[in-house]
């Protein structure tokens, strides 16, 4: 199975890798089959897990090669990754300043919008504010390999909220569920640039990690550590550094 996987074209690598952080996603989402409010110490760690994976893939499979890519050029090694980094926070930064979506924590009444004005329902601004944030998973994943574990919260995060202000359990999984169908997407997306451009890559993959970075910081840290459980929430985030960190290194 391994090897039939490693002869597929890298399209197609990345497409079924999107698939299955968006299962993953779903999987998440269906808490709301079982539970009727998510333990706030368990999403805490789990945010703080998926924020410790990240920032490890951030470096590991994405900075790290950038600047390893970077040595066959004429620029000086880091300047793409630096380049490639900044762009990536500026580019998810933009998206949040134009899309509209809301934010809403577990267990916590208060939100706030963000983006241009607009009159769609609470719940449509809660899925736009996920399906904002799993781009860059979905680009990180077109370029370099790494662990979707993270949209498991993710999509608990968003189906809960929406469940508790009324939606039936189906509608309810159905939003969390669609807020990742662009991971696929955007993972196929970015596979196939590389394909074409490859000169660009060292830019490519930085601007993957500052794109994954600006969420972990926006998003991932500042839930985690807003209830009672920080000290909890970071043990976690170490322990998912440390597991992605292993991972990264062993298997390459």
């Amino acid at each position: 199975m391994i090897d039939f996987f490693e002869n597929l074209p890298p399209y197609l690598q990345a497409l079924i890798a999107g698939i299955i952080t968006w299962l993953l996603t779903a999987l998440g989402a269906a808490s709301v089959f079982i539970f009727k409010t998510v333990n706030k110490k368990i999403l805490t760690s789990m945010q703080g897990f998926a924020a410790g994976i990240m920032i490890a893939a951030s470096f590991w499979s994405l900075l790290q090669p950038s600047i390893d890519y970077g040595t066959n050029g004429h620029l000086p090694a880091w300047l793409p990754a630096a380049i490639g980094f900044i762009l990536g926070g500026v580019f998810i930064r933009g998206l949040d300043a134009v899309i509209p979506h809301i934010h809403q924590k577990i267990g916590d009444k208060s939100q706030y919008r963000e983006g241009v004005k607009t009159s769609l329902s609470k719940n449509a601004l809660l899925v736009l504010a996920i399906t904002l944030h799993n781009i860059p998973e979905g680009l990180s994943i077109g370029v370099a390999f790494g662990i979707g574990i993270q949209n498991i919260p993710e999509g608990a995060a968003l189906s809960m909220p929406i469940r508790a202000a009324g939606a039936t359990r189906f509608k309810a999984f159905n939003y969390g569920q669609a807020s990742a169908i662009v991971e696929p997407i955007f993972a196929t997306i970015g596979a196939i640039a590389i394909i074409f451009i490859t000169p660009v890559l060292p830019y490519a993959l930085a601007f993957a990690a500052g794109a994954m970075i600006f969420v972990v910081v926006e998003e991932l840290i500042p839930d985690s550590q807003s209830g009672n459980n920080t000290d909890l929430a970071t043990l976690s985030l170490m322990l998912g550094f440390v597991i992605m960190m292993i991972l990264d290194v062993s298997l390459g």
